[in-house]
C-alpha cells in the first residue's frame, strides 16, 4: 500500500482504529496496560481514562485474573501474567485464551512474568516464570515444560539473545543454552532481586543492573558473574528502566536519574518525588520525554524527559505494571492519541 493511500486510510478510521491489510491488522493509536493488584486495565486515551479488561461473561473475555504482576506485548501479541495464570490476546487485547492448559503441565498461577520470543513468528518459544520456577514452552504457550529452575520464584525475565536472564529468589541468574542450565555469580545480596535492567547490546557489551531489598543498585559488566554496589544505598528500588544513556531507578523514596552509568544520581521532583513502582516510556526510542510512573498514590504523566509531571487518571488498586500496545520501539506505526 503506498504511503498517501495508507495514510488517508488512516484518517478515515480515526483515533483508535485498526486498519486490515494482507498481512493483518496494524495498530494507529497506542494503548496503556496497568496491571493491578485486581487485575488489569486499559487506557486508549494517553493515561486520561481507564478502563477494566477482566471480569465480563463475554466469549473470548479476559477472565478473572486476580493480580496482574506483567503485560508483554509482542508484534500484535499481548501476553498477561498473572496469579490467575498466563493468558494471550492476538488481536490487540480484545479477546482473550488462556496458555498452558495442553500437555503434562498445566501453567496454573501464580505467574509472576512472561517472556516471548522477539520474534514469535519464526521462533514460538515462551518462558513463563512462576513461584515454583521457570517453564518454557516451544510451541507458543500451547504446552509447556519444567527447567532445570525449580524450587525458586521467578519474578523477572530479560531475554536480549542469545543469554536469558532471569531474577530469582536465588538470585540474579543467566542461561547462555535457552534454559538447559544457569548459572550464578558473586557480589550480589543475598535475596530476591526487585529489578532488573539488561543492556539492549547484551552480546557485545554484557552490562546489566539490578537491586536487592534495601541495598540499593549493583552493576555487573560482565554478565551477571561478578556484581559491584552503584548506589542508593538504604533504598528500596522497585524498578530499573534503561533508556539510552539515561539510568532510571523507581524506589520508595521516589524517581532517580543517573546519566553516568550509575556513578551519581539525582531525585526527581514534584509528583517523581512520591515513592514508585513502575516506570515505562511508551514511545520509545522514537521519543524518549513521554514518561508514565506508577507510585503508591496513582500514575503520573511526564511530556518532557521528567521537568513537569501530572496525574494520569485514576485506579481503583494500587498497580504492579506497566505495559504498552505496542510495545516501544517494535511496531513500525505508533500514534499518540
Amino acid at each position: 500500500m503506498a504511503a498517501a493511500a495508507l495514510l488517508a486510510a488512516i484518517a478515515a478510521l480515526g483515533a483508535g482504529g485498526v486498519l486490515a491489510q494482507e498481512r493483518g491488522p496494524v495498530v494507529t493509536s497506542l494503548t496503556l496496560f496497568a496491571g493491578t493488584r485486581t487485575g488489569l486495565w486499559r487506557s486508549s486515551d494517553w493515561g486520561g481514562k481507564w478502563e477494566r479488561v477482566s471480569g465480563r461473561t463475554d466469549n473470548g473475555a479476559l477472565p478473572e485474573t486476580g493480580a496482574v504482576h506483567a503485560v508483554v506485548a509482542v508484534m500484535r501479541r499481548v501476553y498477561v501474567a498473572a496469579d490467575g495464570g498466563l493468558f494471550l490476546s492476538e488481536d490487540f487485547g480484545q479477546t482473550w485464551t488462556r496458555l498452558g492448559t495442553e500437555g503434562e503441565t498445566r501453567v496454573s498461577g501464580p505467574v509472576h512474568c512472561v517472556m516471548p520470543s522477539r520474534y514469535p513468528q519464526a521462533d514460538p518459544t515462551v518462558f513463563a516464570g512462576t513461584a515454583s520456577g521457570l517453564l518454557k514452552s516451544v510451541d507458543g504457550g500451547k504446552t509447556f515444560a519444567p527447567t532445570v529452575l525449580r524450587g525458586t520464584d521467578v519474578m523477572r525475565l530479560e531475554w536480549p539473545g542469545p543469554a536469558l536472564v532471569a531474577a530469582t529468589g536465588h538470585g540474579v541468574l543467566v542461561s547462555n543454552d535457552g534454559g538447559s542450565t544457569f548459572s550464578a555469580g558473586t557480589g550480589l545480596p543475598e535475596g530476591p532481586p526487585q529489578a532488573l535492567a539488561v543492556s539492549s547490546f547484551f552480546a557485545r557489551d554484557p552490562v546489566l543492573f539490578s537491586a536487592v531489598g534495601r541495598a540499593g543498585v549493583f552493576r555487573s559488566g560482565d554478565g551477571a558473574r561478578t556484581w559491584d554496589p552503584s548506589g542508593l544505598e538504604g533504598k528500596s528500588v522497585r524498578d530499573l528502566v534503561w533508556l539510552g544513556p539515561i539510568l532510571y531507578a523507581a524506589t520508595d523514596e521516589g524517581l532517580f536519574r543517573s546519566d553516568d552509568a550509575a556513578r551519581t544520581w539525582t531525585l526527581g521532583s514534584g509528583l517523581a518525588a512520591r515513592p514508585a513502582l513502575r516506570l515505562i516510556f511508551p514511545l520509545a526510542p522514537d521519543s524518549g520525554l513521554e514518561a508514565f510512573l506508577a507510585t503508591e498514590s496513582g500514575i503520573v504523566h511526564t511530556p518532557d524527559g521528567g521537568a513537569h509531571w501530572k496525574e494520569a487518571g485514576v485506579l481503583e488498586d494500587r498497580v504492579l505494571c506497566l505495559a504498552t500496545f505496542p510495545a516501544p520501539g517494535r511496531e513500525p506505526m505508533r500514534k499518540r492519541r
